[in-house]
């Protein structure tokens, strides 16, 4: 019982990973008032938990994490380096692959909402908001970095000043 007590310390008084969770928090938050509110199908609670739109809470994530290793563990780190790569990854792949894929759901909503309403089809339609561009990828790449700066030489010495 001790083990899993102090695992649950450990995990929830980790300031890397505290970071990125609020990095992503705020990330989606402020999706509700950047994000495509008026939309069919689009609430308040499927854009705070969704992916695409302004800013790409997964490149907030991933950066705040990223710096944050920096910021604790130096930027010489294996730490840092493979937070790196993985931020690198991360974003290329959200205004890369996921943005195309939501391009082609897009053409394939059209045809199938063509097809509901001259065939009597009732396909159901794929989610378009998948990736993002890169406006929207470095806007939560500021956010990041700036989240991981705040947290780690600001909030976290006040909220954890022993660790």
């Amino acid at each position: 019982m001790e083990v899993i007590k102090q695992s649950m310390i450990d995990l929830f008084t980790n300031r890397v990973m505290m970071c990125a969770v609020f990095s992503w928090i705020l990330a989606q938050i402020i999706k509700l008032f950047t994000g495509p509110i008026h939309l069919k199908g689009n609430s308040f609670g499927n854009i705070l938990v969704g992916s695409g739109g302004m800013p790409s809470s997964h490149s907030a994530t991933v950066c705040a994490t990223c710096v944050s290793c920096g910021l604790i563990y130096g930027f010489g780190s294996t730490y840092f380096a493979i937070s790196g790569v993985l931020a690198v990854v991360v974003m290329r792949d959200a205004a890369g692959v996921r943005r195309e894929s939501g391009k082609q759901a897009a053409v394939i909503n059209r045809v199938a909402q063509e097809m509901n309403k001259k065939k009597g089809f009732d396909f159901e339609l794929l989610k378009e908001l998948l990736g993002h561009t890169p406006l929207q990828v470095f806007a939560g790449a500021v956010l990041g970095v700036s989240m991981a700066f705040l947290c780690q030489l600001w909030l976290f010495p006040m909220i954890f000043p022993a660790i």
